[in-house]
């Protein structure tokens, strides 16, 4: 478990019960971890974050399953993500600014 990246993809398809072992893994991997920190055995101190990362990710993967929440559904929706109504005003407003620039100049021309 230390070292390895998890992904939310990859451990999204597992049981609730599967996530919640995993889960107990990790925070004993943390545990250990800490313990060596204090005594100064470990090498790499960022494995630390990194297992404190899993346990968040993990601990979101199962509150979505007792929610019933769909990702799949989720990822599908913001791909195709609309702008909010304040940022389309300022598009508009700086698309009307080249327009009228274009106009000028054509009518200077004349």
């Amino acid at each position: 478990m230390i070292g390895i990246k998890m992904r939310a993809s990859d451990i999204r398809e597992q049981t609730k019960e599967e996530l919640e072992g995993k889960l107990n893994d990790i925070k004993k991997n943390l545990f250990t971890l800490k313990f060596q920190k204090a005594i100064g055995q470990v090498e790499n101190t960022q494995t630390i974050g990194n297992l404190g990362r899993d346990i968040a990710l993990v601990e979101t993967l199962i509150r979505e399953k007792e929610l019933g929440i769909n990702q799949e559904l989720k990822t599908k929706k913001s791909a195709g993500k609309k702008k909010s109504p304040a940022a389309r005003k300022i598009s508009v407003k700086k698309a009307g600014k080249k327009e009228d620039k274009k106009i000028k100049t054509s009518s200077e021309s004349k």
